[in-house]
């Protein structure tokens, strides 16, 4: 699982408030290449939820993001492969994903995560 998945998902168990974001348990991680496209990068900076994915970043060992972003960064090569190693080459291929209120356990297994929830969750 890619962190740009892993920044898009929350959990939606019956009464939770704050689902967001997912903790990360890395039980295993892969890196695994991706072309490098700059334009998208600087469209999904827009998208994503920057504390998160630092944070999901740091879980997996990768400290290289600053903590913030100024939209001068978007001109600078450096930032950007930075940014395209952390959101799309870094998988999480076992482990889990936590709920921030619960602590309920998603497992991650083979990059997939499952978010299925239990019959009393719903």
């Amino acid at each position: 699982m890619r962190l740009l998945t892993h920044n898009m998902l929350s959990s939606n168990i019956k009464g939770v408030t704050n689902g967001f974001p997912l903790a990360l348990e890395v039980t295993k991680l892969v890196t695994k290449p991706v072309d490098f496209n700059p334009d998208f990068l600087k469209n999904m900076l827009l998208k994503v939820e920057w504390k998160a994915l630092v944070e999901a970043s740091r879980a997996m060992g990768y400290a290289e993001l600053p903590e913030q972003t100024e939209p001068s960064m978007v001109e600078s090569e450096e930032f950007l492969r930075k940014f395209h190693h952390a959101l799309l080459e870094l998988h999480l291929e076992e482990g889990s994903l936590v709920c921030p209120q619960t602590g309920r356990k998603f497992p991650v297994c083979k990059g997939i995560p499952n978010m299925l929830l239990h019959e009393d969750e719903v």
